[in-house]
């Protein structure tokens, strides 16, 4: 979630959860956005398919080219990446501390937060004057907040570097919110409040993720118009007077002298007293209650289904058979889902998924059905039965050999630049990983048998505890969500609250 750190695109938290959570990154959601710009077809089963005789070559060794880790005395971090290629400079500041470990009475306090921070500014500079400074030099200074983190960020052609680094620095250490800008930022959070129930998809997955770790936890907390409007400047200073005692962790990467760089970062960042380690967390994490559940959405002609259960994180040792199992299973075109419910069967115009990996918390098994109002019970009941016959139906050495080569090659875009190995192994030390884990993992994943597959099916995959969320038109869906055979469906109730207004005290002669 947030305002959009460049360096990481949509926050750190939720693009670590999503694009790389899964070992087969984001192409399960690549083949689920194509395949949804196509309606359902049927392949017939005796059609020439002249792709599965490419001959796959061999990879390479995998040996990302490493930043330099720097470690100072108060324990803030710093990754060095020299990259001559082309002359920019970029960088980036992680913080500790999100959204959840915010008061729920004040959600969407980082939202504000992290917007006001930037069109703020500084004493020195405000934010208007600072945006007309960098479109000038063809840079950006940007921050963002997410679930477990804030982020300020930077780049520039390497001649400017300089000046845009001590502008994020005085931005970093000396912010100024202002009272204006911190309205702009309400404002806009409303907007986006009141609206949220426009999209079904963003519906559909938004009420999965409270069935899976309920509706209060701090993982699907929801701001609401009541409680944006209680953000004070005084929130908002306290806020970043907090985060700034964890432990930082500082990226570069570009263009620049190693040596130059970490003088002038020591000189920055070692005179800061020593870090406050963040508290350890104790969320509760139950799973769904099992059964269906439904969203009437009057306006939309097709279902979003959401199949959802408690997951795992990428602490768990079973992990790399299940990204295998998560690849057969629902990761892109060749997967049991893919073929069985769109290419045989034409129920659906999307369909894929598996377990999310988060770093630090459980996350969630989900597979996502996009179909026709008509075809919604069928279409749910062929998937259902695909997860299921992960227990029933045997692995085949093909659907192993075809996952590995997927997930394998996909390492060569994921990490095929000096940028991403950086931001890569500023996330591993965030969560507190090896600096190794990525040879470790993929070399786990060479190693996966067709036993390991079958063993983490029957340990992980349980039809019986599955929650079934359906969003769609209720009047099209024929023959009704009940009858999926999972009880009756339990409504969802998606109205968005209006705050109270105030009790006006009575006059004084009254």
């Amino acid at each position: 979630m947030p305002q959009v750190p460049r360096i990481w695109g949509p926050g750190i938290a939720r693009t670590f959860a999503r694009c790389f959570a899964r070992s087969l990154g984001c192409r399960a959601t690549a083949a689920i956005l194509f395949t949804a710009l196509l309606g359902p077809v049927g392949i017939p089963a005796q059609q020439s398919k002249p792709w599965e005789q490419i001959p796959i070559p061999t990879l390479h060794e995998f040996h990302p080219h490493q930043p330099v880790r720097i470690e100072l005395k108060n324990g803030i971090v710093i990754f060095l990446q020299e990259d001559h290629e082309l002359p920019f400079v970029s960088g980036a500041v992680l913080i500790p501390g999100g959204e959840r470990d915010i008061d729920p009475s004040k959600a969407g306090l980082i939202g504000i937060y992290s917007q006001a921070w930037r069109t703020s500014g500084t004493a020195k500079m405000d934010g208007d004057a600072m945006d007309d400074l960098l479109e000038a030099k063809a840079a950006h200074i940007e921050t963002g907040g997410d679930d477990d983190s804030t982020a300020l960020s930077w780049d520039s052609l390497k001649g400017d570097a300089g000046q845009v680094f001590s502008l994020a620095m005085d931005l970093l250490f000396h912010p100024k919110f202002s009272d204006e800008k911190l309205q702009l930022a309400q404002q806009q959070e409303a907007t986006g409040i009141v609206r949220r129930n426009d999209d079904e998809n963003e519906i559909a997955e938004r009420e999965a993720a409270k069935l899976v770790y309920g509706a209060n936890s701090p993982y699907t907390r929801q701001p609401e118009l009541a409680t944006i409007g209680k953000v004070t400047l005084a929130d908002l200073d306290a806020w970043h007077d907090r985060t700034l005692k964890g432990k930082l962790i500082i990226g570069i990467g570009g263009d620049f002298d190693a040596a130059a760089m970490e003088a002038k970062l020591r000189a920055v960042f070692e005179p800061l007293p020593p870090v406050t380690p963040e508290p350890p967390r104790h969320d509760e994490f139950l799973g769904p209650k099992p059964g269906a559940y439904f969203i009437d959405k009057e306006d939309v002609n097709q279902s979003n289904v959401q199949i959802v259960a408690l997951g795992i994180d990428r602490h768990n040792p079973d992990m790399p058979a299940i990204v295998i199992m998560d690849e057969i299973l629902g990761g892109g075109f060749g997967s049991r889902l893919f073929q069985k419910v769109r290419t045989q069967l034409g129920l659906a115009y999307a369909v894929g998924g598996g377990f999310d990996l988060p770093y630090d918390h459980p996350g969630t098994f989900r597979v996502e059905v996009l179909t026709k109002s008509v075809s919604t019970v069928d279409a749910t009941k062929a998937a259902l039965a695909e997860i299921a016959g992960l227990n029933t139906k045997p692995f085949t050495e093909d659907e192993l050999q075809r996952a590995k080569d997927g997930i394998l090659n996909s390492f060569l875009f994921r990490y095929d630049t000096r940028e991403k190995i950086l931001a890569e192994q500023e996330r591993l030390e965030f969560y507190g990983y090896p600096a190794d884990y990525l040879e470790t993992y993929r070399a786990a994943l060479e190693k996966v048998t067709l036993a390991d597959v079958t063993a983490v099916a029957k340990k992980y995959i349980h039809p019986e505890k599955l929650a079934v969320l359906v969003v769609g038109n209720q009047t099209e869906i024929k023959p009704p969500v009940s009858e999926l055979g999972l009880g009756a469906p339990q409504s969802i109730d998606i109205t968005i609250p209006r705050p109270q207004r105030p009790q006006h005290a009575p006059a004084a002669d009254q």
